[in-house]
């Protein structure tokens, strides 16, 4: 069963909106009530203040007109209203109405969340590795952040079209492959690796390596190389098998990883540079007759008055190369292009890291001025910082190499296990293993969400595992402890209906009017595409409950009524929690 149930907030702003349709000015009618959450009632309005000059009257005046229309008109939702401070309205809802709202809400499968971006088609480009090379820890980011945002959109109603954008295309696959073919002996394939993906990629990436040797030191073996970018280029088939073989070898690493991560991401959702080869030549002769390429040094770019560099010149955007060969502009240029004519998106967001902040405003710009993006659709390039390490450097290995992400999530998971069979030793070798993998995995994605996705934050799996503070184990604590109350609940007391007429006490209404703001978080994470607001929401719920548990006996509740109530409430929070973390793309353990 699906039905929407209307926030207390939006309830509750409805109605001063009508309050203040016959209370105020013409003028001002139609102004934001500005509800917000208040420490003196449930809820304050705000419009008061924001009105007082443009009426010419005392912000507190005004609001004791509303306060008075909202006493006369006697609306269910308003127990009583009142003015405080310069002017603020503050409101109560009775307590049938909140425990009502519990009800509903615990009645729909959704919580009761609307899906207002039902008429949304939003492709999501994230994660984006390169074929033959492991995935390291300048994916995570844009993985996990991406997978977050996909699941946000998803939920609230959009057709999210996920995008793997692979580096599957280009020089360097000619050096490789011509390494390859002459080192026959090389070890690549997953057969050769026991069906161990993470060993195979480990090899490709070594042989890249010696390959990126081969041609720094050898210029015969560079020109060889070079030689077999063109046989690649013009479709020669012994080239093309093994491009094919190590695009598949290196998906299967890939899709190994995203299952781990828990990230929806699979071999459909794989759209890689070489996609769009055949569309380059179009790309550019729209761009030609549209009057928007200038050669410059042999070169084919765009040049726009509004982005310039250091010295004040516009900067190019190069779409062909002197010597006739396209760079990655070209391919974003025909891939939002696609995405535009074929995909029919309304919104393109591109999870990529800051640094490719100008990259994307001059290919913006140009699909703007191609025609390609209208107001119909927005491109978004959704930026984030880099992960540190403990010097609050860049992280990498000792020697200075990235860090296989393989490497940290298994560095979290271990240290997951410690502190998970620490909490609870009876758990058997199979449980302790499932809870350890989903806890370390959990900690490492919820330190990447929790912050504001531009800054950088330091990677600390001690900090990550913590079962104390603002982590993803504290979280899936919470929901653990939830669900291990409701388990030893009489199945009678779960399934005693809520009676409205139990009053409320201090925390369970604060609980309450917090499980109320999910929708709106959800609404402004999608609008902002901040996950760390969805996941500040979660850690602030966690604690709220605890507030609630520490003063409201639940199982040991006096009156059955009241015990219905407050597992009820148990069980609504238990829900949030469990449907946020999996909205952050994080597992919720039924123990922990």
């Amino acid at each position: 069963m699906r039905k929407t149930v209307r926030s207390l907030t939006d309830a509750v702003a409805d109605v001063v909106a009508e309050a203040m349709s016959t209370a105020l000015p013409p003028q001002v009618r139609d102004r934001d009530p500005l509800i917000r959450r208040s420490d003196h009632a449930d809820y304050q309005a705000n419009v008061a203040l924001s009105v007082a000059k443009t009426i010419g009257r005392p912000a507190r005046e005004i609001g004791a007109l509303i306060a008075d229309r909202l006493a006369a008109a006697n609306e269910p939702v308003i127990a009583s209203s009142s003015v405080s401070g310069p002017g603020f309205v503050n409101i109560t809802v009775p307590d049938e109405v909140i425990w009502r709202h519990i009800a509903g809400r615990l009645g729909d499968d959704r919580l009761g969340i609307g899906m207002p971006l039902a008429s949304a088609r939003i492709v999501v480009d994230y994660s984006s590795p390169n074929i033959a090379k492991q995935m390291h820890v300048g994916h995570l980011r844009t993985t996990v952040i991406g997978d977050a945002l996909a699941r946000v959109l998803s939920f609230l109603g959009a057709d999210v079209i996920r995008q793997n954008h692979l580096g599957d295309w280009g020089t360097q696959f000619g050096m490789l492959i011509q390494y390859i073919d002459e080192h026959p002996r090389q070890r690549w394939h997953h057969g050769e690796f026991a069906d161990d993906p993470d060993a195979t990629i480990g090899a490709l990436d070594a042989v890249y390596r010696r390959a990126r040797a081969a041609f720094d030191a050898d210029s015969a073996f560079a020109d060889r190389a070079r030689a077999r970018v063109v046989a690649l280029q013009a479709g020669d088939p012994d080239t093309l098998r093994v491009w094919s073989d190590l695009v598949a070898e290196s998906q299967r690493a890939f899709q190994s990883l995203y299952d781990r991560l828990g990230v929806l991401l699979d071999p459909a959702d794989c759209a890689g540079e070489s996609t769009y080869n055949d569309q380059l030549e179009a790309v550019v002769a729209e761009l030609t007759d549209a009057g928007i390429l200038v050669r410059s040094e042999g070169a084919l770019c765009v040049f726009d008055p509004d982005v310039t560099g250091p010295d004040g010149a516009p900067t190019p955007l190069i779409v062909r190369k002197a010597d006739g060969g396209y760079g990655y502009a070209a391919t974003d240029l025909a891939t939002i292009r696609h995405r535009i004519r074929n995909l029919r998106a309304t919104a393109i967001l591109y999870v990529v890291d800051a640094r490719q902040a100008r990259h994307f405003e001059m290919v913006f710009a140009t699909a703007r001025r191609a025609g390609w993006l209208d107001d119909t659709v927005e491109a978004v390039h959704i930026p984030f910082g880099t992960v540190l390490g403990p010097d609050g450097t860049p992280f990498k290995t000792r020697s200075g190499a990235t860090v296989p992400l393989t490497d940290l999530l298994d560095s979290a998971v271990e240290r997951a296990r410690s502190v998970v069979a620490d909490k609870d030793s009876e758990l058997d070798a199979a449980t302790l293993e499932a809870v350890a993998e989903a806890a370390g995995i959990g900690a490492v994605k919820y330190a990447d969400l929790s912050g504001a996705r531009v800054k950088d934050y330091v990677f600390d799996v001690d900090r990550m595992v913590a079962l104390k503070g603002d982590t993803g184990v504290y979280l899936q604590y919470a929901h653990a402890r939830i669900r291990s109350i409701l388990r030893n609940a009489a199945p009678a007391d779960l399934r005693t209906p809520v009676d409205p007429t139990v009053p409320l006490y201090r925390t369970e209404r604060a609980l309450v009017l917090l499980l109320d703001d999910f929708a709106h978080v959800l609404g402004e994470t999608a609008r902002t595409y901040e996950p760390h607001r969805l996941a500040g929401y979660l850690f602030t719920l966690a604690r709220t409950y605890t507030e609630f548990y520490e003063n409201c006996p639940v199982l040991k509740a006096p009156d059955p009524a009241l015990r219905a109530n407050r597992l009820a409430l148990c069980r609504l929070t238990g829900d949030t929690l469990a449907r946020g973390l999996n909205l952050l793309g994080i597992a919720a353990p039924e123990r922990l």
